[in-house]
């Protein structure tokens, strides 16, 4: 996320939006199943609460950086690093294999993050750099696109379930009695 006043800049903050809401979760997908990665994501995952809380902090701390300083080559480095890790960290209770949380839990994870990871987009805006603050939100839209596709799909289950119980047999003695066992 270089200075967002010029085009390179902007594309470049477009470009780790994508990065983090898109292509990192994509990589967590084609990774699921695979046995040594498995193993290390288990380890690896913190619980969700902290996965969330880091990956804002550090999408926050580089978003800010990026917008007042002019960090250094190798601190610009280490910033993306950890914005990478975090954003990783970010994922796994949403896809990963270890700690997932339940569908429910899962879309209330990604409804809280999304306007969590826009704030530091209004100092890019007080700042005056409209592109780059636009950027930045074009880059996240994949979070909330996420976080409704889960939602939609544990709708779905739920109507699913719901429908089989209906359809399920009723035992003679409670049809009788106007009464559903347990």
């Amino acid at each position: 996320m270089t200075a967002p006043h010029h085009a390179g800049g902007i594309w470049t903050m477009a470009g780790w939006g994508l990065l983090l809401s898109a292509v990192l979760p994509g990589l967590l997908l084609a990774a699921r199943g695979r046995l040594p990665w498995d193993g290390v994501a288990r380890r690896l995952s913190p619980p969700p609460g902290t996965a969330l809380a880091g990956f804002v902090l550090a999408h926050a701390a580089v978003t800010l950086a990026e917008s007042f300083l002019a960090p250094g080559t190798v601190v610009r480095a280490a910033m993306y690093a950890v914005l990478v890790a975090a954003g990783l960290a970010f994922w796994l209770p949403v896809l990963g294999p270890g700690r997932r949380l339940s569908d429910a839990g899962r879309c209330l994870y990604l409804f809280v993050a999304a306007p969590l990871l826009d704030i530091p987009v209004v100092a890019t805006l007080a700042r005056g750099h409209a592109a780059g603050g636009l950027a930045m939100i074009v880059g996240m839209l994949p979070v909330g696109l996420v976080a409704a596709a889960l939602t939609w799909r544990w709708i779905a289950a739920e109507e699913r379930g719901r429908q089989r119980e209906e359809s399920a047999p009723v035992p003679a003695r409670a049809r009788a009695a106007h009464v559903v066992e347990p």
